[in-house]
């Protein structure tokens, strides 16, 4: 049986890609569109299949770039525009003519170095290396490799980056197998503001990590970029591990250690553009606009300022995917957040561009056919290849099918990100008091994903962490943060407010939000300022490109509070497993109260967002008989809570039909509170 034999589960065949209006009705006026996109696939299927497969055809890093052998040397490097090339550096004394390389007839140029006569390589590891090529026009350009592995930035000097060879004569030694993929998703989304080392990450913030009972890390800015403040998003070397944290086998060591405790590992992938950096990046590499992208203005994007893939280029498609499979082979990632992917699906690249969820936006002539198809492959490939992959999706638009498999005719995420719910709270703290917040509002956008196609939610993103922006921690305590959290001090209504609500608005949005949570580093203790990386705008200072442990260890200040209740929480969850369990049931959004209740994977949630009632003996509705116990209390003075609710009560249910649940329980619900209950 072929992929485009296969059927979903719910029995639909999907030859033509339509599996998928099984789950979704609405799609059925669409399946033009589905069919259409489908047969692109197809094509591209056929020719990879010819290839060798995805086994063969994404192993370029294997053929391509600097590869060694018990003999020698040997470099490739596809560059069809250029009519001759010479690999140059620390090794011929950088003679850019001594040693030619030979073109085929696919445009990919070739050279072989022998080892030495005592048998050693004819290039140094760690030394400097260049192609120098030669355009139709009689020009020269000197490029780095792209394919290299390695790429290092003497800023004292240039900040154009140089290429080295690297081949350390002791090769990294993996100690622990990767664990299996997590069925409750908790991410701890890390990028360390000041250049932090991938040593000092392994020692120091992976043990954090483990304690707060995160099961997955997310690596950003891992693929080297040209500037730092730009987040690691304009990628120039994609092969190539940042140089700023260490050598590859530092990030290594970090990922295996990871490993050995038991997290998974993913990687923040940027395929959706290029830095167009031209001396150490991909853009106009063998001096043509098209090599890698789209030439003229499809192959620019215009707010990023950078290059474009033209995911319909074979050598582009091989580049792209044996990129994934370097990642996953080479270093052990166990997956990929991949960035950017709303840019990638649509050709105004969401610019300007409002979504309403009309299914015209998604099927339409604004798509780009090209790229879903290429999202399509990436994630076939990898799903086919290492059955624990996980696949995350950064997609504002809610493009239908991306988080369905292929052979339905989705695009074969595993998850999205849930980009409304950070907008939502973020609005509400800058926007309403606490008494004009609307449940109905907040439940509709923490429960607004589609059936079926997994959703990762959180509060606050990393770029709500950037100057430009504030955390929820400094929309709600910003006024008293650097006075009022020592434990030396009073607890004022502002901190008390800004404690309470803080692990609040974590805890329903982990319960209700989606199928994974996630935290960007340091919002987990509510980081007291913002990140700030080193730019034009601040005197290239690195005064706030860090995160301050030094505030949640010292035991008089505050911020351990939160830090503990996200321990708690996550512990929580572990117990439970809300996270892979179907969405919950909202049973109570009441207005006036502020109580919203809602039941899932056989646990109470119960919220008092009011900002000053308490209320006995308050009915909650629950779905099955029995006797309940408080599993988690945001007011318990372990996380600076005032102790209002006894931990050890218990809830005994009475069989009455209450807000659409069959039983209920009565329970002492104070102000600004959330309690977890579950049966004994």
């Amino acid at each position: 049986m072929t992929i485009a034999e296969t059927t979903n589960s719910n029995g639909a065949s999907s030859q033509d890609g339509t599996g998928v209006v099984a789950l979704d009705p609405w799609l059925e006026p669409y399946s033009h569109g589905l069919k259409k996109r489908y047969a692109l696939y197809k094509v591209w299927k056929d020719r990879i299949d010819q290839a060798g497969g995805y086994e063969q055809f994404s192993r370029g890093y294997e053929i391509l770039g600097f590869t060694t052998s018990k003999d020698g040397i040997t470099y490739r490097e596809w560059a069809p525009n250029a009519t001759e090339a010479f690999l140059f550096g620390d090794f011929n004394n950088w003679n850019n003519s001594s040693h030619p390389m030979k073109k085929n007839e696919y445009g990919v140029h070739e050279i072989f170095l022998p080892n030495k006569a005592d048998g050693t390589p004819a290039i140094e590891h760690n030394s400097k290396v260049k192609i120098s090529m030669i355009t139709p026009q009689g020009e020269r350009l000197d490029r780095l490799p792209a394919w290299i592995e390695r790429v290092t930035q003497d800023l004292s000097v240039s900040p154009i980056y140089d290429a080295r060879f690297w081949n350390p004569p002791q090769k990294y030694q993996w100690k622990n197998k990767a664990p299996r993929k997590p069925a409750s998703l908790k991410v701890y989304e890390a990028h360390e503001g000041r250049v932090g080392l991938f040593t000092e990450f392994t020692a120091n913030v992976l043990p954090r990590i483990k304690k707060l009972g995160y099961n997955t890390i997310q690596l950003m800015a891992i693929m080297e970029h040209a500037y730092y403040a730009s987040f690691g998003y304009q990628v120039t070397s994609f092969f190539a591990a940042s140089s700023r944290y260490g050598t590859p086998e530092e990030l290594m060591e970090l990922i295996d250690t990871a490993h050995g405790m038991g997290i998974t590992v993913l990687l923040d992938v940027v395929h959706s553009h290029a830095c167009k950096n031209v001396l150490d990046g991909l853009n106009m590499f063998d001096g043509s606009d098209h090599q890698y992208f789209h030439e003229g203005n499809r192959g620019r994007h215009e707010l990023w300022d950078s290059r474009l893939f033209n995911y319909n280029n074979y050598e582009t498609m091989r580049f792209l995917l044996s990129n994934l499979r370097y990642y996953m082979e080479k270093y052990h990632f166990d997956g990929f957040r991949f960035d950017g992917v709303t840019s990638m699906m649509y050709l105004h690249h969401g610019i300007g561009y409002g979504f309403s969820g009309n299914y015209n936006e998604y099927f339409g002539d604004t798509v780009d056919l090209e790229a879903v198809v290429y999202l399509m492959l990436a994630n076939e490939m990898l799903h086919s290849l290492y059955p624990d992959v996980i696949t995350i999706a950064e997609d504002v638009s809610g493009m239908p099918t991306l988080c369905r498999p292929v052979s339905e005719g989705g695009v074969g995420f595993d998850y999205r990100l849930s980009m409304a719910v950070p907008d939502m709270w973020i609005k509400l703290l800058k926007e309403k008091s606490d008494d004009e917040w609307d449940l109905g509002n907040i439940v509709f956008t923490l429960t607004n994903r589609r059936y079926k196609e997994p959703s990762i939610t959180y509060c606050e993103s990393h770029d709500q962490a950037l100057v430009g922006d504030k955390t929820i921690a400094f929309w709600l305590m910003d006024k008293e943060m650097y006075t009022h959290m020592s434990e030396m001090t009073e607890l004022t209504p502002i901190i008390d407010r800004g404690l309470a609500l803080h692990k609040m608005i974590r805890l329903l949005t982990h319960t209700l939000g989606g199928e994974g949570y996630l935290n960007f580093i340091g919002n987990e203790f509510g980081h007291p300022e913002w990140l700030d990386f080193p730019r034009a705008g601040n005197n290239s200072s690195f005064h706030y490109a860090r995160r301050q442990w030094n505030v949640v260890d010292d035991k008089l200040l505050r911020y351990k509070f939160l830090n503990e209740f996200d321990s708690a929480m996550n512990h929580a969850e572990g117990e439970v497993g809300w996270l892979a369990a179907p969405q919950a049931f909202v049973s109570l959004k009441h207005e006036s109260d502020k109580v919203l209740t809602f039941d899932r994977a056989g646990a109470i949630f119960i919220f008092n967002l009011h900002p000053t009632k308490s209320f006995s003996d308050y009915r909650i509705g629950v779905p099955n008989a029995g006797e309940y116990r408080v599993l988690l209390n945001t007011d318990d003075p372990r996380f600076r809570g005032h102790g209002r609710v006894n931990n050890d009560s218990q809830f005994f249910t009475t069989p009455e039909h209450w807000c659409n649940r069959d039983h209920f329980i009565q329970v002492y619900i104070p102000c600004r509170t959330a309690l977890v209950l579950v049966r004994k």
